[in-house]
């Protein structure tokens, strides 16, 4: 009761004192209060708590948009902090760090959610957290003693080169070959591949740029196998479609993601190809560069990650070489 009203008083001097004051003021309660019993008694409405949640989510989810976040991550962002704070059902101003410890603790036994669904809800509550204590509506983020959550590391596959193969020689028509083509030399991912154009291809650079997370524009390389086969696929349309790959069927709009998905996920249930995802042309591309010898920065590049991390993640260590070098320098 002594902590929560010290913190009370202290938000409240917030926007008033700087760091030392705040710190001495800190002090003086402490002593003041160490003797003294404190009860709890009907309050007045604090005015801190006229800024309602929904506002300052909204306040929050603007900063995001002017960061350059992606719709898809406000959309998260903001269904993510509604499900918590309308669980809460506190003010901000009052969450403790014990409350969201048990919403979180709830929420993965209610929904038998994985680890890593955890974390994400727990990055998203300290981005809103920092942010609040960054605009003086809180004295401390409640989310700074809640430690990243360990996920159990999961060694993800990539598609051998027979897989690879067997799905080039099973397409039933050329927009599917040069679709396949076109991720596995790339490594682009499926968002950025259905926004591409026809007149974004650099047939004789064997280039494109795509525009990424967080609408930022790189150039990916494509080879020789590739150019053919995309030429092939323009040359066969008779549409005046912009877009880069269209529906196979009439008025043929631009392939969606949703599209690319099922259709691949289709050829892998054909094959027997266990996992057939877009977002596995890129982890393959990932690992061979790296185990070829591409150095890691250059993948960072070609992947368009902002952290090297998130590159280490995508990269796995092909364990037949592992074996190989383990007979060479050890055995």
């Amino acid at each position: 009761m002594k902590e929560h009203l010290m913190t009370e008083i202290m938000q409240g001097m917030l926007p008033f004192l700087d760091n030392a004051q705040m710190a001495h003021l800190q002090t003086v309660l402490t002593r003041c209060l160490i003797d003294k019993e404190i009860i709890d008694c009907p309050r007045t409405s604090d005015p801190m708590d006229t800024v309602t949640n929904d506002e300052l989510i909204s306040m929050f989810i603007a900063a995001k948009k002017v960061e350059g976040c992606s719709e898809k991550t406000i959309r998260y962002y903001q269904t993510t902090l509604r499900k918590v704070l309308d669980s809460l059902e506190n003010h901000v101003t009052h969450i403790t760090t014990d409350d969201l410890r048990k919403y979180l603790s709830d929420y993965q036994e209610k929904h038998q959610c994985s680890k890593a669904n955890i974390d994400n809800i727990r990055r998203i509550l300290s981005s809103f957290f920092a942010w609040l204590e960054e605009e003086n509506y809180i004295l401390k983020s409640p989310v700074r003693r809640i430690h990243k959550i360990k996920t159990a590391k999961v060694v993800k596959e990539t598609y051998t080169d027979e897989a690879l193969e067997q799905m080039r020689d099973n397409c039933t028509n050329i927009r599917d070959l040069a679709m396949i083509d076109l991720l596995a030399s790339t490594g682009m991912r499926v968002g950025e591949l259905v926004r591409l154009n026809r007149a974004d291809i650099d047939f004789e650079s064997r280039e494109c740029v795509v525009l990424g997370k967080g609408s930022k524009e790189r150039p990916v390389y494509f080879d020789a196998r590739t150019k053919i086969h995309l030429k092939n696929y323009l040359d066969s349309r008779s549409d005046d479609n912009p877009a880069l790959f269209v529906s196979l069927l009439n008025p043929h709009h631009r392939l969606q993601i949703s599209g690319v998905e099922i259709r691949l996920r289709n050829m892998g249930r054909m094959l027997g190809i266990p996992k057939v995802h877009p977002h596995k042309f890129r982890r393959t591309l990932a690992t061979k560069a790296i185990d070829k010898g591409m150095p890691i920065e250059q993948v960072q590049q070609l992947l368009g990650h902002s952290k090297i991390d998130t590159t280490m993640e995508y990269a796995m260590v092909d364990q037949n070489n592992v074996k190989i070098s383990h007979r060479r320098y050890i055995a």
